[in-house]
């Protein structure tokens, strides 16, 4: 079960990069997730949530920008299974399965960034516009962030 969370929690990071730590930095700071004797700790620090919940907010406007560069360009790819492989880890730490979780969560980012465009680009296409699929996009990777943390919880 921790393999498959950390997995979606991947996928989550493949969608939106920073909606996964910010649920993370959540989940630790409400004590839902044990991360103390990790380094992962300073997830559960208030500077933590404020910061990682800034950044989701932050990228869930820059992704409307025109200008923003494809999730599967390679800066943008990197960061998003970075971000699956800490929140994979994240996951698995308190069971003893980071690495495991880590792994899992770059398989399901890389599952995530391609298979998310691939679903928002025949989302566009049929709302003939691309804002509404991304605001779609965004509400289920802020639902499906919060339904794995609440699992894993």
């Amino acid at each position: 079960m921790l393999i498959l969370l950390a997995f979606l929690i991947g996928v989550i990071a493949g969608l939106r990069s920073m909606t996964a730590p910010a649920a993370i930095a959540w989940a630790a700071w409400l004590g839902w997730l044990n991360l103390s004797g990790s380094w992962l700790a300073f997830m559960g620090a208030t500077w933590a949530v404020g910061l990682f919940t800034m950044l989701a907010v932050g990228e869930l406007i820059v992704d409307q920008l025109p200008s923003t560069p494809s999730r599967t360009a390679p800066p943008p790819l990197a960061a998003r299974l970075i971000m699956g492989a800490l929140c994979g880890f994240a996951i698995g730490a308190p069971h003893g399965g980071g690495l495991a979780g880590a792994i899992a969560g770059v398989i399901g980012a890389g599952a995530g960034a391609y298979g998310g465009a691939a679903v928002r680009a025949r989302l566009a296409e049929g709302f003939g516009k691309d804002r509404p699929a991304a605001f779609v996009e965004d509400a289920v990777a802020i639902l499906a962030a919060g339904l794995v943390i609440a699992a894993a919880a």
